[in-house]
């Protein structure tokens, strides 16, 4: 169990949390939202212990593993895998201890704790992570030198998640990965055996992979059980009842105040004045929920255009002599929203630089409307602004002969404020800078917008802004993004990028992302191989293990017999007792826990018995 108690913290005199509480019980999945500079990453570093708390405490079970993806991304020459298996440090411990130890005890101490802890399946659990977050097999043993920054902090990934701490902190875990891995991290997610916390913008992970909401706002911590939709309903409700509620303490505080200047002065009335003054100065103010305003988008609108605006008649492009993509034989309309499916290396950055006119056919034909206008967003351009320029600098230049009102009516339509504009780049937020990256995409008002990992940098309320948007958008679409609400919510048309081909895709969504975490499961054999005899020696050597098993679970019972006597106790509840329920508490978590991994390798020692004959 993480309990939080009355716990407060401010950065340079400015309150991020103050005096906020919350319990999230042992197992649980959380998503932690807030709006942006609310101090989400701040409560990690609190959590973890990296900063010192003003006021209360953070209390943790006793020996519990906090884990988080490392700031510094892997990398030195040591393979991937063995970058992942390291990470689990206790393995790695037991394993160098089994090559020294000469006491019986202490090696059948650490063979039955490599035993607990799986340790032998290690390699084929650490490649599995690997190749969900997109990793080929043939790439584990590559040094992570090898790959780049946006590779290395997946591969820091792996290594958290092949650790399994008992609590596992996230922060924005999807912005370093693609749809695919997104939707294999979501799924791997809802089966991780311990407490989750993540702080995420992606709508589709926080309403599958959490079954609760803590919602940092007003420097306080809510609970909220549920996924995210269920969160966004019960808050907009609250927001609804506290606006309510204030519009009639306005009224009657304002029916209060005319009869009080009405009569105030008058001898005959003076007593119920100044009763109905007091009563005004008794009406404490209603404080609605800080309500992240909806900043929308404007997206300017372009001139229709005949059909079709782009397209291809066998066209193959690559780099060089390499060859990436070929016979794509593709068209686009005006109206069409496409989305780009496909694994990271697929080509799919390839194709949208293509059809963006930055890079040429090598082969084939690509025919373009002679009036047609582009509009192209990748991700690496919010870090290619001028970060010595303001907003309103960097829209100077490209429109010098526009009024400085003007500029910023502009500026004002994608949310960037009067005190944003004129603050240079560096200083800006993530989220800032990739809506001025958006504003200048769209700037010509361009008939086909092109828009590689829009969502990186943009929280949940700009997202949705974002979806309204380009669904009012009058051009074209062509989206690459790890972001499925946003695909499901704008895109009509899915092509598929895959094996140096662009295909339509006629399934939808849902159905893409079944198929990618069914080929997740490991294959079974239909036809398994008959056994090959096994020696007396062996198969004695597997009955011992199934009595060792035995042996466990019938301790772990007894364990857990105990400890149930004792949490059956009313007395244990009272609160002078508070620390030992929540001792005897994880420690029957931990039992339980222990117990279900012994059935399970009692089951596959038997298995493995009868297989032997």
């Amino acid at each position: 169990m993480l309990r939080l108690s009355d716990i407060s913290y401010s950065v340079e005199g400015r309150p991020l949390i103050e005096h906020a509480s919350a319990v999230i019980p042992t197992g649980h999945k959380v998503g932690l939202v807030g709006r942006n500079g609310t101090g989400k990453t701040t409560l990690f570093r609190l959590i973890r212990g990296e900063l010192t708390l003003e006021t209360g405490s953070i209390e943790l079970p006793r020996g519990a593993r906090i884990g988080g993806v490392a700031q510094e991304a892997p990398g030195n020459e040591v393979s991937l895998l063995d970058t992942v298996l390291a990470a689990d440090t206790e393995r790695a411990a037991l394993l160098a201890e089994a090559e020294v130890a000469t006491d019986p005890a202490r090696i059948a101490e650490v063979q039955t704790r490599l035993s607990d802890i799986d340790a032998w399946s290690a390699e084929a659990r650490a490649s599995a992570i690997l190749r969900g977050l997109g990793f080929e097999t043939e790439k584990h043993v590559m040094p992570c030198s090898a790959f780049s920054g946006g590779w290395r902090m997946r591969v820091a990934l792996a290594a958290v998640l092949f650790a399994q701490p008992d609590l596992l902190l996230l922060d924005e875990p999807t912005n370093y990965l693609d749809l695919e891995g997104a939707l294999w991290l979501e799924n791997y997610l809802t089966r991780y055996p311990h407490t989750v916390i993540i702080v995420s913008h992606d709508r589709a992970l926080l309403n599958r992979s959490v079954g609760a909401i803590l919602h940092l706002e007003d420097r306080k911590l809510t609970l909220y059980q549920g996924p995210y939709d269920t969160f966004a309903e019960t808050r907009a409700a609250r927001i609804a009842a506290a606006e309510s509620e204030r519009k009639r303490q306005e009224a009657r505080r304002a029916h209060l105040q005319s009869y009080v200047d009405r009569f105030r002065y008058k001898a005959d009335k003076a007593r119920q004045a100044q009763s109905r003054l007091k009563a005004i100065a008794r009406l404490k103010p209603i404080a609605t929920p800080q309500e992240a305003a909806l900043r929308r988008f404007t997206f300017p609108e372009p001139e229709e255009l005949s059909p079709p605006i782009i397209a291809t008649e066998g066209a193959a492009i690559g780099y060089g002599e390499t060859t990436i993509l070929s016979r794509l034989s593709l068209r686009v309309d005006q109206d069409d929203r496409i989305a780009l499916l496909g694994k990271n290396g697929e080509g799919k950055s390839t194709l949208s630089k293509f059809l963006a006119g930055r890079l040429e056919a090598q082969k084939g034909r690509i025919n373009r409307s002679g009036k047609l206008r582009v509009g192209y967003f990748a991700q690496h351009q919010v870090d290619e602004l001028y970060l010595d320029e303001t907003p309103l600098e960097h829209l100077k230049r490209l429109r010098p002969q526009e009024t400085p009102a003007k500029l910023r009516s502009r500026l004002g339509g994608f949310g960037i404020g009067a005190e944003q504009a004129d603050t240079v780049v560096e200083k800006l937020s993530g989220g800032q800078k990739a809506r001025l990256s958006l504003m200048l995409a769209t700037l010509d008002a361009p008939h086909l917008l092109i828009l590689d990992e829009p969502t990186n940098h943009l929280d949940i309320e700009s997202r949705e802004a974002l979806v309204e948007a380009l669904t009012a958008y009058t051009g074209a679409v062509i989206l690459v993004s790890h972001d499925l609400h946003l695909l499901t919510h704008v895109a009509d048309r899915l092509w598929l990028v895959s094996e140096g081909r662009v295909l339509p895709y006629d399934e939808d969504l849902d159905a893409y992302r079944k198929m990618l975490l069914e080929k997740d499961k490991p294959e079974r054999s239909k036809t398994p191989a008959k056994p090959e005899r096994v020696s007396q020696s062996v198969i004695q050597e597997l009955r011992s293990d199934v009595r060792k098993c035995e042996q466990r679970m019938e301790k772990l019972e007894e364990m857990r017999s105990t400890l149930s006597e004792r949490l059956a106790d009313p007395a244990v509840y009272e609160a002078a007792n508070k620390d030992k329920l929540d001792l005897w508490q994880a420690k029957f978590a931990e039992v339980e826990d222990a117990l279900e991994r012994a059935e399970t390798l009692w089951m596959d020692a038997v298995e493995r018995l009868e297989a032997a004959g």
